[in-house]
């Protein structure tokens, strides 16, 4: 099987690149200015804000499987459009599509939040991953679309770097301490994703673990892992700044988790090791 991962030279396309080699299959991945430093991959450069180009890069790779795990942050012309990009050429081509989305979409009004509830954003990144997710359903009835918070794991994460960098006193800056999600694991995150993407499946989807913690508390979790002072961690209110966004989202996970035999593991049981998925035999591969 051929599948191709849309942004697969960042955090988490890297770890899908990775579980789709381990598994055994046809992979091709994008990059939208370096290239992953994973062999056996077919690398192709893409702007995902030339239609051109996405078509021509699914159609010369012709996976069946395609994962839009791109970001462009808040630029509408990659998180929006070149969502639709893809789920045009993507429905074109009859791949199944499964696109990474984001809690981003909620405001935080109803602090806990299952599949069912419709996107209410906040801010401009928001606002470009609830459009990107209302035309990825209508353009591509069969698509996943799995949403998903803070991606921790392997020291990697931008999250972790800040955790180090704020304890060596190489970076100015707080962590919130009323500023919660819901985080997982990248490979518990990844596996999830491949697991729905060969199923037939459609619709949305919740992918994020089951502990509610504050950023502060999560950096204090990251800091006991690598051995780092957690004293050493600024704290701070975001209600106290002039920072838009919800302020506690809980991607309530528990009906998909129900379809899935990948457990998505607490940030409290994967910071307690190294994070390395050894804990976590139940996993399936993908």
């Amino acid at each position: 099987m051929k599948v191709l991962v849309i942004g697969g030279s960042g955090f988490l396309g890297t770890e899908l690149v990775r579980q789709a080699l381990a598994a055994g299959y046809d992979t091709a991945a994008t990059f939208a200015s370096r290239a992953g430093r994973i062999p056996g991959v077919a690398w192709h450069p893409l702007d995902i804000r030339d239609p051109a180009r996405v078509a021509r890069v699914i159609i010369d790779v012709a996976p069946s499987v395609v994962v839009n795990a791109s970001s462009g942050n808040a630029e509408w012309a990659v998180t929006a459009d070149g969502a639709v990009r893809v789920a045009l050429v993507a429905v074109e081509q009859g791949c199944r599509l499964v696109h990474v989305s984001s809690d981003a979409v909620f405001s935080g009004a109803h602090v806990r939040y299952d599949e069912s509830f419709l996107p209410d954003p906040l801010t401009p990144y928001g606002a470009a991953k609830a459009a990107a997710e209302t035309a990825v359903r209508l353009l591509v009835p069969g698509a996943a679309v799995a949403r998903t918070s803070l991606i921790i794991g392997h020291g990697r994460s931008e999250h972790e770097r800040m955790v180090h960098a704020l304890a060596a006193g190489t970076r100015d800056g707080v962590l919130f301490t009323d500023d919660i999600r819901c985080p997982v694991h990248v490979d518990d995150l990844a596996a999830a994703l491949w697991e729905i993407a060969l199923s037939d499946t459609a619709g949305v989807f919740h992918l994020a673990g089951p502990d509610a913690l504050s950023r502060h508390d999560l950096g204090a979790l990251i800091a006991r892992r690598d051995g780092l002072d957690g004293a050493r961690l600024p704290a701070g209110r975001r209600v106290d700044t002039s920072l838009s966004g919800a302020l506690e989202v809980r991607l309530d996970s528990r009906a998909t988790q129900a379809r899935l035999r990948t457990r998505l593991r607490g940030a409290r049981e994967f910071l307690r090791g190294d994070g390395s998925g050894v804990s976590h035999c139940d996993q399936a591969s993908p």
